[in-house]
């Protein structure tokens, strides 16, 4: 079997190696979320780097159902804090709890003008990407 992808290695070690000392560009993309249903037929997108002020509702864990706006993005820690959840410490003071953005789904994203350019970019390559399925077809 050959390599596909010329970029990321087959080895256990240097896959380990490339994860964790990934500068904060790749770990964005990395720390992606799927989107629900909805924003998936409206965006034609399946999932998207995950990013302060969209609001995600928990699909596993302890927290499993609990909706909140996303407060940080911890990139370093490959983390995500949601907001209302937390744990209290034996001093009672309250700590976010990290979550990985994989076992969340976003349900409303924050949408600006850079997040539409990524929309709108991954929008016409699907777009051209059908159109060559199609003419494929034909011939």
């Amino acid at each position: 079997m050959t390599k596909i992808n010329s970029v990321s290695h087959s080895s256990r070690r240097k896959s380990r190696k490339a994860h964790f000392t990934a500068p904060s560009s790749v770990r964005r993309v990395i720390m992606s979320a799927p989107l629900n249903k909805e924003l998936r037929e409206k965006h034609n997108v399946r999932s998207m780097p995950i990013r302060k002020d969209d609001e995600v509702l928990i699909v596993r864990g302890l927290n499993k159902g609990r909706e909140g706006k996303v407060t940080s993005v911890y990139r370093l820690k490959y983390v995500i804090h949601v907001e209302r959840v937390a744990r209290e410490k034996s001093n009672g003071q309250s700590v976010p709890l990290g979550i990985a953005p994989s076992k969340v789904v976003i349900t409303k994203m924050k949408l600006d003008k850079d997040r539409e350019s990524i929309l709108d970019r991954k929008k016409v390559g699907r777009e051209e990407k059908a159109k060559r399925k199609e003419k494929g077809k034909e011939t």
